[in-house]
């Protein structure tokens, strides 16, 4: 799983460039639209959630109004990562028919390629989050640098789930339409909109089974608040990533062999 990682690392960093640079070909404004996307989107959640709901996170009496756009923005930047590799995944293999029959060609890094499109998306997010933050707060926590850090469980269960879902979506191809609803759901079970704080404990407990959940928790910590994560917390978090990639990967490997018979 690594050790292909690393031995592709180059094949992998010139076909994200590649993704990245085709999705936003033939656009008068090119790549600046993935700047411009998060900044429209954080711009709409200021004034939605602070003007016209006036909503508060109930993180303490001197909240701003722009705090709970700040703090929601950040579990939007973690469920999107999550979630534009779940929906992507399904159809990796199905649409690089031509590189299943090309024997040399590592198909495993095809979800790493996927996940590095997003993680670019996810780290100009993050930007656009910490200027906005200068701005509006006129400083930047220093545990925000702690950010990849809290986030690394989720790149492992990010990537277990793709290799799960390329594979089985060449034998299953309705399991593209589904992933759509998976993501949209989670994204209402997870502590997006919401502290998990607020909700009585015996739902707590079952949310915090999500994946995201403490991934999205432990962002505003580190990016918001200027808290330290839960080292304990993210340890179990880290083991059980891995133990879902190596299943992932371990699944991706045993039907591989199945996909050019198939398409």
């Amino acid at each position: 799983m690594t050790a292909s990682l690393w031995r592709n690392r180059g094949l992998i960093t010139a076909l994200v460039k590649r993704e990245v640079i085709g999705r936003y070909r033939g656009s008068i404004m090119g790549i600046a639209w993935s700047f411009f996307n998060p900044l429209l989107m954080l711009v709409i959640y200021t004034f939605v959630f602070s003007v016209v709901f006036k909503a508060r996170w109930g993180v303490g009496g001197e909240e701003s109004k722009t705090d709970f756009a700040i703090i929601l923005f950040v579990g939007m930047i973690v469920h999107g990562l999550f979630a534009e590799c779940v929906n992507r995944a399904p159809a990796l293999i199905l649409s690089n028919v031509n590189y299943v029959k090309k024997v040399i060609f590592p198909l495993e890094i095809l979800p790493w390629v996927a996940f590095g499109s997003a993680l670019f998306h996810t780290t100009i997010s993050i930007g656009v989050l910490l200027i906005a933050q200068l701005i509006l707060s006129h400083q930047i926590p220093w545990t925000a640098i702690l950010f990849p850090f809290v986030l690394l469980p989720l790149v492992f269960t990010a990537m277990g789930f793709a290799w799960f879902l390329a594979a089985f979506g060449v034998f299953v191809r309705d399991v593209g339409q589904t992933t759509g609803m998976f993501t949209t759901v989670l994204l209402f079970i997870s502590p997006v909109f919401y502290p998990l704080s607020i909700l009585p404990v015996k739902y707590q407990v079952w949310l915090q089974l999500n994946p995201l959940a403490f991934i999205i928790e432990e962002g505003r910590k580190v990016l918001v608040f200027g808290q330290l994560p839960d080292i304990g917390r993210w340890s179990i978090m880290m083991a059980a990533g891995m133990l879902v990639a190596w299943a992932g990967f371990a699944w991706f490997q045993k039907t591989r062999r199945g996909f050019a018979d198939v398409l």
